[in-house]
């Protein structure tokens, strides 16, 4: 039983990390990089800022996605996020869910 564990356990990791990987290089992709970085603010915020700052919203993954795509501006300070129009709707869902996994 314990060895079914931890091959279900290791089988999941080792789904997960690519997957994170691919939303990394999505964002390198589509040019999110240019102005958030992971750990650190650039001209926009982190995403480990980001994942706190949405860490109790239910709601999140859909805000970011559409935020993500349409921009916005007022969250995060005086500078605005422009649209992102490149971005496809499956892929913005895809990064959002990534963002808000970023620890």
């Amino acid at each position: 039983m314990k060895s079914s564990l931890f091959a279900l356990a290791a089988l999941a990791t080792a789904l997960a990390a690519p997957a994170a990987f691919a939303s990394a290089d999505l964002a390198q992709k589509k040019n999110c990089m240019a102005c958030h970085a992971v750990d650190k603010k650039l001209v926009g915020p982190s995403y480990k800022d980001v994942a706190a700052k949405y860490a109790s919203d239910k709601g999140a993954a859909a805000k970011l996605a559409d935020k993500i795509v349409k921009g916005g501006s007022g969250v995060w300070g005086p500078v605005p996020m422009p649209a992102n129009p490149q971005v496809s709707a499956d892929e913005a869902k895809q990064l959002a869910a990534w963002i808000l996994a970023t620890k």
